[in-house]
Parts: C-alpha cells; sequence; structure tokens
C-alpha cells in the first residue's frame, strides 16, 4: 500500500524560506452546535462582516444604490482605464521574458519534482478553471457587438467619438469589420486575461511547493516584506483577495442568472425580470451547496467533466451544422488578425476610442483581476512539477487557443449569418439572448438551446463551488482542508452578494464591483510580480 505524497514536500533542491510561521497559528477555532469552525481571525471576521454590511446596505437602499454603482464604474473606466491597460501589457510582457530567460528552468515543486497530471487533464483543467460562464455569456454576442459597431464606422456628436467600434472602425465593409471584430474579441479572451492568472497563478506556486509557504496570498510577498506577511500588511493583502474573488464571482454568477432566465423565457416561455433571476441564483447556490458538502472528487471534478463533454458536444454541433468551411478558414485568419491588430488595441494612451477602451477592455482587465486569486491559486494546485517555462508556455497559449476556437465557432456563425444569410435576429436580441437567437437559425435548436442552458447553469454551480474552496483557504489562514460549514458560508454568500446586486442596478452593479475591487488588487498583483522574480532569482535551476 502507497500512502500519497503530501504536495508541500517538494522533491529535489529547492532554496526554502526559513519562517517560525506554522500554518494556521492565528486561527480559532469555534464550535457551533455540532459543527467546528477553523478561521483565521482577521481575515475571516473583517470580510465576512464587511460583505454582510454591503449586502444589507444594497438591499435596504435599492434605488439609491443604482446611479451610486453606475456613477462609481463610469468614473473608474475612464479615468483609470490607462491604469488596467497598462497593467495588463505588463503581465504579458513579464511573462515572455520569464519564457526566454534562464529563471524559466526553474521547476514548481523542487529540481526532481514530477508533474501531478498529464498533459491532457491538465490543459483540460487550465481552460475549464477561467471562462466558462463568460465564453457562454460572450460567446456570441462580443463579436457581434464588434462587428456591428465597426460596420457602423466612427460617429463624432460635439467633437467627442460616440461609437462603440474598435480602433477607427471599417465603415461599410464587412469583411474589415469582420477581421476587426473578432480581434477585439480574442484582445479580450486571449493572451493578456491568462497572463494576468498565470502570473499570480506562478507566485502562489512558487511559495507554497518550492518555499514551504501557505497556499494563501501574503506568502507571495514574502521577498518584498519578510515576517510582517503574517502580520497586518498580509491580512490586508488576504482581505483584498478574499473582496476581488467574491465580486468577481458574484459577477459571473449574474451574467450566468441573467442568461439562464432568458434562455428558459425564450424555450419554454417562462416569465422574464430580476425575479426570475433571483429565484436562478437561489435554486443554482442550493445546488452548488449538495456540490460543496460532496467534496471536491464528487462534487466540482464530476460537474467539470460534464461541463467540458456538454461544452465539446456544443461546439461539434456548431461547427457541423454551421458554416464549416468559414469556421475552418476563420481560425486561422482571426488569430491572424488579433496579432495584426494587438499593438493598437493593447495602446494604453491616445485613444479615440473610448467607449471600447473603457467600456470594454477596462471593465474586462478589472474583471479578469478580480477573478486571478481563484483562479490563480486553482491553476497553481494543478500544476506542480512543470517547469516556469512549461507552465508560462501551456497557461498562456493553450487557453488562448482554445478561446480563439469558441470565438471563432460561436462568434464567427453569427456573424456569418449577418453577412451572408441577411439573419439579424442575434443582433437585435437583448445581449443574454444572443447566443439563442444564433442557434435557433441552425437545426434542432430548441436541443441545442437546452443544452447552452445546462451548461450555463454547471458552470454556475462548478464556479461557485470552487471559488467558495478558495476564498475559504484564504479566510482560513491557508489551510486546505477546513472544515466543510465554512465552505457553506461563502457558497452561500457568493449567491447572496449576487443578489444584493442584482437589486441594486442588475448587471451595471455587478460590473461596478468588479471594476471597484479589481483596482486595489491590481495594485497587490503588480507588487506580487516583483516578488516572483525574487523568488525565481534564489531558485536551482
Amino acid at each position: 500500500m502507497t500512502t500519497k505524497k503530501d504536495p508541500m514536500i517538494p522533491d529535489g533542491e529547492v532554496t526554502p524560506i526559513d519562517t517560525d510561521y506554522q500554518v494556521g497559528q492565528d486561527n480559532i477555532l469555534v464550535k457551533v452546535g455540532p459543527f467546528g469552525l477553523d478561521i483565521h481571525n482577521r481575515v475571516f471576521l473583517i470580510s465576512g462582516l464587511a460583505i454582510i454590511l454591503f449586502v444589507a446596505l444594497t438591499v435596504i437602499f435599492q434605488t439609491q444604490a443604482e446611479p451610486i454603482f453606475s456613477s462609481m464604474r463610469n468614473w473608474l473606466t475612464s479615468n483609470l482605464s490607462w491604469f488596467f491597460m497598462s497593467a495588463a501589457n505588463i503581465f504579458v510582457v513579464l511573462c515572455l521574458v520569464l519564457i526566454v530567460s534562464p529563471l524559466g528552468r526553474v521547476r514548481l515543486g523542487g529540481t526532481e519534482a514530477k508533474p501531478d497530471f498529464g498533459y491532457l487533464g491538465w490543459f483540460s483543467m487550465l481552460f475549464a478553471a477561467g471562462m466558462g460562464i463568460g465564453l457562454m455569456f460572450y460567446g456570441v454576442s462580443e463579436p457581434l457587438s464588434h462587428f456591428s459597431s465597426s460596420l457602423g464606422g466612427v460617429s463624432v456628436t460635439d467633437g467627442v467619438r460616440t461609437d462603440w467600434a474598435p480602433l477607427g472602425g471599417a465603415a461599410g465593409d464587412p469583411a474589415a469589420a469582420t477581421s476587426l471584430g473578432m480581434a477585439a474579441t480574442i484582445y479580450h479572451w486571449g493572451l493578456h486575461p491568462w497572463a494576468i492568472y498565470a502570473i499570480l497563478a506562478l507566485g502562489l506556486a512558487l511559495f507554497s511547493f518550492n518555499k514551504g509557504l501557505p497556499l494563501t496570498m501574503r506568502s507571495v510577498f514574502y521577498p518584498l516584506l519578510g515576517e510582517r506577511v503574517w502580520g497586518w500588511p498580509g491580512h490586508i493583502i488576504d482581505i483584498l483577495a478574499v473582496f476581488a474573488t467574491l465580486f468577481g464571482l458574484a459577477t459571473s454568477l449574474g451574467f450566468g442568472a441573467a442568461q439562464a432566465g432568458a434562455g428558459l423565457h425564450h424555450l419554454f416561455g417562462v416569465p422574464e425580470g430580476i425575479s426570475v433571476q433571483i429565484l436562478l441564483v437561489i435554486g443554482i447556490t442550493a445546488i452548488a451547496l449538495i456540490s460543496v458538502v460532496a467534496g471536491l472528487e464528487a462534487g466540482v471534478k464530476r460537474l467539470s467533466e460534464i461541463n467540458m463533454v456538454l461544452a465539446a458536444l456544443l461546439l461539434l454541433f456548431v461547427i457541423i451544422v454551421g458554416p464549416s468551411l468559414a469556421i475552418a478558414t476563420g481560425f486561422f485568419s482571426n488569430l491572424g488578425a488579433y496579432f495584426q491588430h494587438l499593438p493598437a488595441l493593447a495602446n494604453p494612451f491616445g485613444r479615440e476610442d473610448a467607449n471600447y477602451s473603457q467600456g470594454w477592455t477596462a471593465f474586462y482587465w478589472a474583471w479578469w483581476i478580480s477573478w486571478s486569486p481563484f483562479v490563480g491559486m486553482f491553476i497553481a494546485r494543478v500544476s506542480r512539477g512543470r517547469t516556469v517555462r512549461e507552465f508560462l508556455i501551456s497557461v498562456l497559449v493553450i487557453p488562448t487557443l482554445a478561446c480563439v476556437l469558441w470565438m471563432t465557432v460561436f462568434g464567427g456563425t453569427a456573424i456569418s449569418q449577418v453577412v451572408k444569410d441577411g439573419y439579424d435576429a442575434a443582433v437585435s436580441a437583448e445581449l443574454p439572448l444572443q447566443l439563442f437567437a444564433m442557434l435557433d437559425a441552425l437545426p434542432f435548436s430548441q436541443i441545442s438551446s437546452f443544452i447552452a442552458i445546462i451548461l450555463v447553469v454547471v458552470f454556475f454551480i462548478t464556479s461557485s463551488d470552487s471559488g467558495s474552496l478558495v476564498i475559504d483557504t484564504i479566510a482560513a489562514g491557508g489551510k486546505v482542508d477546513a472544515p466543510t460549514p465554512q465552505r457553506v458560508f461563502w457558497c452561500t454568500f457568493e449567491g447572496l452578494v449576487a443578489i444584493a446586486l442584482m437589486l441594486g442596478g442588475g448587471l451595471v452593479s455587478l460590473q461596478a464591483m468588479a471594476v471597484s475591487t479589481g483596482l486595489p488588487f491590481t495594485i497587490v498583483l503588480l507588487t506580487a510580480s516583483v516578488a516572483v522574480v525574487k523568488g525565481l532569482m534564489s531558485e536551482p535551476r
């Protein structure tokens, strides 16, 4: 009989950090009836109480909340878009520099460490972790939106651009508008978001598997803060990570509920509106709680496998019954358009396309950054045994190509329906309904739309379950085996925050909180980048 090796024990040479800190030493143990709690006394209490207060105030002052959230989002994206865009560029450049530098030879887990997962399983988890609900929600609507605004060209009122076209648009030219629209979409789902995830995941993996520190956000900052990471500087970093993760997840859950509600109305005539969306959040959170109690193996892992199969089936279905030749050639032409337009799209200064760069890009980068603790910790946990070079190439390239394929299949099909068939139902449909409007023009639309609704729901459940696990790890001082009731608490609160934000202004409020929590965490991530380089430089390779 073989015993399972502790992943925190390195194989081969490493340069561990010598600290007297023990995982969980600042935790308090509480007995509540038959349940036990094992929580970090400051991180859990401050973040938990602050979120309870936020939910209560948003629900009490619903009418006042919407204009506040709307103005907050507009101010942040219009004044700080240059900051979000510059930060994302720094993460991409840092990843590319690490790939080609000698530091790329450092192995996560020690010089003799072997990967815990084969390539196929690892790649599947990398992709599944990052963008499930987002791809379902925006897979049709974003390419279609950028295509339509590009085709419409530039419009100016009182000397100010009022159109939403990326860059200079492509007025009246369907081929150029398609190329620019797909490039503008892939920019938001390609190298930049995955570089954000990769830097944080690399830091978490390095300082846990090689340096012997707890698997929590503060550990990454040890080279800069030393033993102070176990005090208030570290508490603040972890509290910010809890806020960022919770509001990033709540935003995704709100999008998922909006799309599932639109799909149910479209297919079965279920009434639309905020009440149905709230009922969906409650129902799906209840299912997520069952998954939380079942545990990782029986819960998240099984649901993730179901999701990947359903997503692959839906993708293949659209490829086969949709414009197959256009999809096949479109993949390569869209990839080429992405690289052609990338320098202009990534330029943070002197932009004339303010609606696109501020309304789309700045929001996206803040949203991805708010998701980075959740996705980064998940990627770190499954990437032990990889070299830094192998890790970064895989985390950047494989999911980027998968996103290009997804957007080409779903967005490309919708654009082809407009250009070649004159079918404009998807263009005129509400944002959450555009996927179903596109599927309507294909055979077996009832079946494919029903599968799409199931996909949204299961992505919703796995995100909520995985997210509550990550938040609980942070709020438990880095303990990965904390009691289940704590995960139940965080899973419940993800649903409550989503409901509160939907009551206080719908998607606008969800986006506002993603941007607001993404702002301080962008500063955290930029500082973490320095710590990661310092940590790698001390490792044997």
